[in-house]
């Protein structure tokens, strides 16, 4: 992990409590967006058509490669609900389930564990705030040890996707939420976190007293320069897994009862302790 400055490590032990971590998803804490990672199997269970797989990838390409504008998000925000129209929830929930050890822990950079440790240690609240669905978001915000997770809510009836938006988790209603989990938990908005890469997320990142970018684009690049905010890079995808020691049977089972409380408590901060 590389940064043009350093975040700051002077948080009250007594008032950590109060302090919350605020995690962009995509590109910021995995490295591929989390939606397009299970267009694979989606496709396989017959929820997804050949064309929507391709829209999918090149819809993908332009962010890994540029990053989204607000445009783009709209663009894509219309196509996924228009397509998850008529979806059924537990299907797709037990498609992400089955499939987020293969797909999206190998995709989880080491840096984001390691920060998110950090913020655990101190006694920092860690949240991930998403565009992306709910259904999607939640395991892997559960695998990464989260205390809460704010994500895109779809409108469901007779147990299937209606096509409407209950709740976009996107700029300003990134903020609402995370206000909203201000309001509920108490934090302290002034003296919290939050990471992100996009420019689109600058209302998330202005809302609190220590904003960070993360794999930043062009635009949030810039705004980060202008305004003296850290700038982060993460460039190393590790699979959760891999954070075990080999040798250990016991670690390797309970991981899989607790995976999420165990990596970013128990096992991340031994990993911390030992540098």
């Amino acid at each position: 992990m590389t940064a043009d400055e350093p975040a700051p490590r002077n948080e009250p032990p007594d008032r950590a409590g109060h302090v919350a971590a605020f995690f962009d998803l995509d590109k910021t804490v995995i490295a591929k967006s989390s939606t397009f990672v299970f267009s694979k199997p989606f496709y396989a269970q017959g929820l997804l058509n050949r064309r929507s797989v391709l829209e999918s990838s090149y819809a993908h390409f332009f962010f890994q490669l540029s990053g989204a504008d607000h445009d783009q998000m709209e663009r894509m925000r219309a196509h996924l609900t228009s397509m998850c129209a008529g979806w059924d929830v537990e299907q797709v929930k037990s498609i992400v389930a089955e499939t987020l050890h293969e797909l999206v822990e190998p995709l989880i950079y080491a840096e984001a564990m390691d920060l998110i440790a950090d913020h655990r240690i101190r006694g920092h609240d860690v949240v991930i705030v998403s565009a992306s669905g709910e259904e999607i978001v939640a395991p892997i915000a559960a695998a990464l040890g989260a205390d809460h997770v704010a994500a895109t809510r779809m409108v469901v009836a007779d147990g299937h996707y209606t096509g409407e938006l209950d709740f976009y988790c996107y700029g300003p209603g990134k903020v609402a939420a995370i206000e909203k989990l201000a309001t509920d938990k108490g934090y302290d908005l002034a003296r919290s976190y939050a990471y992100s890469d996009s420019v689109t997320d600058l209302p998330m990142l202005s809302a609190v007293g220590h904003p960070t970018a993360v794999n930043p684009d062009r635009a949030l690049r810039r705004e980060a320069t202008a305004r003296g905010w850290p700038v982060l890079t993460f460039s190393n995808p590790v699979s959760l897994w891999s954070r075990f020691p080999s040798s250990s049977s016991t670690v390797a089972a309970t991981a899989v009862v607790g995976l999420g409380a165990l990596v970013a408590g128990a096992i991340s901060y031994r990993l911390l302790r030992k540098r």
